[in-house]
């Protein structure tokens, strides 16, 4: 079967690939940029790669014809709060050309429940990109999701973050909205099973796990079977300004992706059946056993994809790699080397920099900058990082974005998310049994210099404490 994976860096994409390739697939994967396409090289070898942005004028001179199965995984919801319905109507409609063209038979899209009367905002762009795919040249069968629980997950590590770090919560009463939580296997399975499945075809479906749940319940189910105390108490307001705020400095979302949260989080998400479920024999997991799956992963490091290290998490949503010539002209550096004794390790050090390690020295003034940023808007440090022991092109470190992550040249280049009056890079380089630590900061006018000069202080203990402690 020749299918079509769309969204294919994503965090359903990233799961659902592999699962079709080992079927034997032929698997063709669309991405806006594939140097941010990280995978195996194994599996790399065993599928196409297409660029893609379904935001742009259409142009099929090298998209590939007579496609059997298109998976559409695009959403814009993260990147926008004001014209992401838009920018998703404008993508599906090219989509529709695209699929024309390909002479495409069935296209098979995750959309969320949309059951409700008085639709969020984000809910109503799902259902309407539904209708304009309806309109298609192609047999079209959705799958509608409620909250995706798995490792990885915005929904899981939003309730992870609250969960993990606030033991008695003041909430606002949409903590009491019902929603039906499925676990990421179950969809991954039900996607896997459709595709030109013919009593599928033009239909629509809700996928959901066997019960009810409101946010509330699903914090305290978590709190339990971490065994860590928690207390909520429910204020009768709404107040979705605030629940946005509070989600975005509590959380590791980006305050875009908080607004259309609190928007969605108003509305019930509850399936009306679980007929296709019944239809394919698939009996879905509960809430409890989700969790628990979801950190089995995260305990063997095996967590196959993030939401954070979508560029959708960050301050630049453009491609980046267009950062990865640092600049020299116009720009501030600070370059330090030391001699080391023991490469390979000293190489293991800068692997395992940012998230639970921290950055070698000063972590309470990186928290404090983490802090700062996320007062003024910026990503902060809450965002981590997905793997401990391995780093790929595009994932985050913190309020940082890998570049170029080459072990082999032993080489480790990073690009800053945070708030900043320019535009900054920080690189790792180990030559000749030297490391090489290089800042490099292009300010954007006077007030970019007086922000650089004034850290200088600041710079020489915490640089010079870095390279002493990462290299062995």
């Amino acid at each position: 079967m020749k299918i079509l994976l769309t969204g294919a860096n994503g965090y359903i994409g990233m799961r659902l690939l592999p699962l079709l390739v080992s079927e034997g697939h032929e698997v063709i994967c669309s991405v806006r940029n594939r140097n941010r396409f990280k995978i195996p090289n194994e599996l790399k070898q065993k599928v196409s790669i297409i660029e893609v942005d379904f935001l742009e004028t259409v142009d099929t001179s090298s998209f590939p014809s007579n496609i059997d199965v298109a998976y559409y995984l695009i959403h814009s919801m993260s990147s926008s709060t004001e014209d992401f319905d838009r920018r998703e109507a404008l993508s599906t409609e090219n989509f529709n050309i695209y699929m024309l063209y390909a002479n495409t038979k069935h296209v098979i899209y995750l959309s969320g429940i949309v059951n409700d009367q008085n639709l969020s905002k984000h809910l109503w762009s799902r259902k309407n990109v539904e209708n304009i795919l309806y309109s298609g040249n192609f047999a079209l069968t959705v799958l509608r999701a409620g909250i995706i629980v798995g490792s990885g997950s915005a929904s899981f590590e939003i309730i992870r973050d609250l969960c993990e770090k606030l033991p008695f919560m003041v909430t606002p009463k949409w903590v009491n909205t019902p929603t039906q939580p499925i676990a990421v296997r179950d969809v991954l399975d039900l996607l896997t099973h459709v595709p030109l499945l013919e009593k599928c075809y033009n239909q629509s479906f809700d996928i959901a796990g066997p019960k009810v749940l409101t946010y509330k319940q699903m914090l305290l189910q978590y709190a339990k079977y971490r065994k860590i105390p928690l207390y909520i108490l429910t204020l009768p307001i709404m107040s979705p300004k605030l629940s946005s705020y509070w989600l975005y400095f509590v959380t590791s979302t980006s305050y875009k992706l908080a607004i259309n949260l609190v928007d969605s989080m108003k509305v019930p998400v509850v399936a009306n059946d679980n007929h296709l479920a019944d239809l394919l024999e698939i009996e879905t997991m509960d809430y409890e056993k989700a969790l628990s799956l979801a950190f089995q992963k995260i305990q063997q490091n095996q967590v196959v994809s993030s939401w954070k290290d979508s560029m959708v998490s960050g301050r630049f949503k453009k491609d980046v790699s267009k950062y990865i010539k640092v600049p020299i002209k116009g720009c501030l550096r600070d370059q330090k080397s030391t001699f080391i004794t023991d490469e390979t390790k000293t190489l293991e050090n800068i692997w395992a920099i940012g998230g639970e390690t921290g950055w070698y020295y000063g972590n309470w003034m990186w928290q404090i900058r983490g802090f700062l940023d996320k007062l003024f808007g910026g990503v902060g440090l809450r965002r981590g990082r997905t793997h401990s022991d391995h780093i790929d092109n595009g994932d985050v470190i913190d309020f940082w974005r890998v570049l170029l992550a080459d072990k082999e040249h032993k080489r480790l280049l990073l690009f800053a998310e945070m708030r900043l009056p320019g535009e900054a890079w920080l690189e790792f380089q180990i030559k000749n049994n030297v490391l090489v630590q290089t800042a490099t900061f292009r300010p954007k006018g006077l007030f970019g210099r007086l922000y650089w000069f004034s850290l200088i202080p600041f710079h020489y203990f915490i640089f010079n404490g870095m390279l002493r402690n990462i290299k062995a």
